[in-house]
């Protein structure tokens, strides 16, 4: 397992916890978190073992937003001061790789939207900035009483990032989410949940056993393949152009479990009233059409 040094790991009873931990900054992002949390994803997918993933903020915060300590040009490419970052993107604009624009905070998301497994986030406290857009490709957000949520990009002269223009008008509606963000201000959990961001909101000291009540109903009673699938057909047919388009998926999808062990154990435990025992696994058993997709390149 890698060494992480901004972020803690566990994995207890098939749930993942992804904790942001660097609590005496609020657990602002940087491109250590980045990378931290891009690994700790490859290893959720690596694990059969693992069921769902619940991330989480160490301290009193979930995440403040990028990590602002370079002051004022924190956003500006062409005043890095991280050297090496800066070599590297003076290289590929050279050589015409578009690669050194990319945000981080999209690299993230894509990771997540990409995930094998279901995604909660438990966000105990301050979520701005890439700390509440890094949430959006999660697939159940709960929140603390003492949350506070800001998109806080037009306060600061930039635009929102990390897909969110893709995610949060999905999420909450575009009305909504114009509204936050032309606005950039900071509101709290109560809003959030009238907005429809969040599906509950928990005493802090409830919150992580709220969350892992619901992980555990999705690792103690499913169907690890079909979760996979579920989460990618649902995700995936908001850009659909045609109910037709997810017929095509819906009718792959029940053909090819249809005849599997999963499908087999599924009926056969509900009939004999007994817990199922499913064992297939989304490393090794996904089905051939899967990936259904060609993933757009970044241009």
């Amino acid at each position: 397992m890698p060494e992480f040094e901004t972020i803690l790991y566990d994995v207890d009873d098939r749930i993942a916890t992804i904790t942001l931990n660097r609590p005496e900054r609020l657990n602002a992002f940087n491109g250590q978190m980045l990378r931290d949390v891009l690994d700790a994803i490859d290893l959720v997918d690596a694990d059969d073992g693992v069921r769902a993933v619940i991330f989480t903020g160490a301290g009193r915060g979930y995440c403040a937003g990028a990590d602002l300590s370079a002051g004022a040009t924190t956003f500006d490419f062409d005043n890095q001061s991280d050297e090496r970052r800066a070599a590297r993107a003076a290289e590929r604009r050279a050589n015409g790789d578009l690669a050194w624009m990319r945000d981080g905070g999209g690299l993230l998301t894509l990771r997540l939207y990409e995930c094998n497994k279901p995604l909660i986030a438990a966000i105990n406290g301050p979520a701005v900035g890439v700390g509440v857009t890094m949430t959006l490709p999660m697939d159940i957000r709960l929140a603390s009483t003492k949350a506070r949520i800001g998109f806080v990009f037009s306060r600061r002269g930039v635009v929102p990032e990390a897909c969110s223009s893709y995610f949060l008008p999905r999420v909450v509606g575009v009305s909504r989410a114009l509204e936050w963000c032309f606005s950039g201000r900071v509101f709290d959990a109560a809003e959030a949940l009238e907005g429809g961001l969040v599906r509950s909101l928990h005493e802090p000291e409830d919150l992580m056993a709220a969350a892992r009540e619901l992980a555990g109903e999705i690792a103690q009673n499913t169907s690890a393949v079909s979760v996979t699938l579920i989460r990618h057909m649902l995700w995936r047919m908001l850009a659909a152009d045609h109910p037709m388009e997810a017929h095509k998926i819906d009718s792959r999808g029940i053909v090819h479990l249809g005849r599997g062990a999963d499908a087999h154990e599924g009926v056969a435990s509900f009939l004999q009233k007994r817990p199922p025992e499913f064992t297939l696994r989304p490393t090794q058993d996904l089905p051939e059409y899967f990936p259904w997709w060609d993933e757009p390149e970044f241009s």
